[in-house]
């Protein structure tokens, strides 16, 4: 499979590798987890959705489970990669709940929010290609 790359660097100082495009993620609905100023969430954490994680998003008030066509949102499930809050990530990481990370679909940003050693230890091994 091709590696897309857009524009961007990620956590790791390289090209910003899309995310995921099975379902399409990011603001941008682009595969990409780029900043955007109007995404007050900073959605630039590309993490590998577990079911810990999606029932913490979804006790936060934030359903990543349920379908919104309005959205072009398909909802979620395990095991699917998925653009989302750095500080979501960070307040999940304190629960004990964080998803694995794909460090080079993580923008840079992200580090303003999350240090690269936090990042680098809930790092997904392997498979950095969009799914």
């Amino acid at each position: 499979m091709a590696v897309e790359l857009t524009s961007g660097r990620n956590v790791l100082g390289g090209p910003l590798r899309a995310c995921a495009f099975d379902p399409l993620t990011g603001y941008f609905r682009d595969g990409c987890c780029r900043p955007h100023p109007d995404d007050l969430g900073r959605h630039l954490v590309c993490a590998r959705m577990t079911d810990a994680f999606l029932q913490f998003s979804l006790s936060r008030g934030n359903d990543l489970l349920t379908p919104r066509p309005e959205w072009r949102f398909p909802g979620l499930r395990a095991g699917q990669r998925w653009c989302v809050s750095a500080i979501r990530w960070l307040e999940a990481l304190e629960a004990g709940c964080a998803p694995p990370v794909v460090l080079e679909s993580t923008h840079e940003n992200a580090l303003d929010i999350v240090s690269l050693a936090v990042l680098q230890a809930h790092a997904l091994g392997g498979g950095t290609g969009p799914v």
